[in-house]
């Protein structure tokens, strides 16, 4: 009886070329999705014509008041007295929404800060934000 040789097995390898093909692929999709190349929202629509047309929402006024150490406050940068402050902001702002922020020096006197906000009481600005720093 002939035997014939027994074929060594070969054991699964798990190959990775393909797999860093694909990852790769993965990878310059996201990128593209991300950075708004491949159009993803909305249909292209041509608006039609108006002789008088309105803006959907105005964008809000952003004025910064300043407070330094020494309690003087700045209004968009320009110094302005504290019994004057509700006329300018109402000035800056005229008929439109204003988004007031505050940036203050750490050791202002509180008072300052008080009578800043009832000035901004006086100009019926409804808010405001004070800007602070993380402490370490």
């Amino acid at each position: 009886m002939r035997t014939f040789p027994q074929r060594r097995e070969r054991k699964a390898r798990i190959e990775i070329i393909p797999m860093i093909d694909v990852m790769m692929f993965l990878l310059v999709f996201f990128v593209l999705i991300s950075t708004n190349v491949l159009p993803a929202l909305g249909l292209k629509v041509s608006l039609p014509g108006s002789a008088q047309p309105e803006r959907l929402k105005d964008e809000p006024v952003r004025i910064t008041l300043t407070v330094d150490r020494d309690g003087a406050v700045y209004v968009d940068g320009q110094s302005t007295p504290m019994a004057q402050v509700a006329a300018r902001l109402k000035a800056v702002a005229g008929s439109r929404q204003a988004k007031v922020i505050i940036a203050g020096d750490g050791s202002a006197n509180l008072q300052t800060l008080v009578a800043l906000l009832d000035q901004l009481k006086a100009a019926g600005m409804p808010a405001a934000s004070i800007v602070t720093r993380q402490q370490s």
